[in-house]
């Protein structure tokens, strides 16, 4: 099954940046609204891999056809709602199974 992965929010702490990480010059390529499609739970190509990281386990549960993740957490259960682990630029991501046409 195909997962859609669309990026709902980017935030940036610069006062967090500014105290504990070393200045870098390119951090973060994802931008709002930009989808990925997951199939058969495979990381999507240009999705960063920390991202991925985060939310694996959730994509792949997702494409087996699982969900209901927390016991009703979400309001559709074949999704989730997943930040990236960046804590200076954390991106949310809206996962969710695409029906079978």
């Amino acid at each position: 099954m195909d997962v859609r992965i669309t990026a709902i929010r980017k935030a940036c702490y610069r006062d967090l940046s500014e105290i504990y990480e070393n200045p870098i010059e390119h951090a973060c390529d994802v931008l709002e609204g930009q989808v990925f499609i997951s199939h058969d739970g495979q990381r999507p190509e240009g999705l960063c891999e920390s991202a991925w990281g985060s939310m694996r386990e959730f994509v792949e549960e997702l494409a087996r056809g699982g969900g209901n993740f927390y016991d009703g957490w979400m309001k559709n259960p074949h999704s989730a709602m997943i930040s990236c682990n960046d804590g200076f630029r954390p991106v949310s991501f809206y996962i969710e199974t695409i029906d079978a046409q």
